[in-house]
């Protein structure tokens, strides 16, 4: 289901990056995005700082896109991001790809804690968020300025759940 991108990805990329209900969310301009500027993503898309993973489905056709983000090995977070084609919407795999990578942060990197910001009026992003297990940490008013206007965001985060079953099983 998430595996490292590859240049196949492209053209499905290409896809949700100009389709305006879906980036209407984001400050990047993905619409001027090109193949070349795609690939070239692709290329350095994963290191020890970001990682980026393609979400795919049973013919590993892709999905969408995971990924952990400034994953600092000083402080053990990261930031998570995560964007899907319209073919996946309301099929589930957006929640299966969170916490298949929030298991991969936690368990293989052994990171303490995730965090995420999403525009306050992105109700179906704040639902998947908080069905995944992330809690609301604040709300942060005028903080970006996108189409225009000021707009409130929501920070996010989730701390690592063997530490949380750990501290919990001690405290008894």
């Amino acid at each position: 289901m998430l595996r490292r991108l590859e240049e196949k990805d492209v053209p499905f990329m290409l896809e949700w990056m100009r389709d305006e209900t879906i980036t209407c969310y984001f400050r990047c301009p993905f619409a001027s995005m090109t193949p070349e500027k795609v690939k070239k993503f692709i290329k350095y898309s994963f290191d020890e700082d970001n990682q980026h993973f393609a979400i795919t489905d049973d013919k590993d056709e892709y999905l969408g896109t995971v990924s952990l983000k400034h994953i600092s090995e000083i402080d053990h977070n990261a930031e998570y991001a995560i964007v899907t084609r319209k073919k996946a919407h309301g099929t589930g795999i957006a929640a299966r790809a969170t916490m298949e990578i929030l298991k991969y942060a936690f368990n293989d990197l052994g990171l303490h804690r995730i965090y995420l910001t999403v525009l306050s009026d992105n109700i179906a992003a704040r639902k998947l968020y908080e069905n995944c297990g992330f809690d609301l940490e604040g709300e942060f008013r005028d903080m970006i300025r996108l189409g225009g206007r000021y707009r409130n965001q929501a920070g996010y985060a989730i701390l690592n759940w063997k530490e949380k079953l750990t501290e919990n099983s001690t405290a008894m």
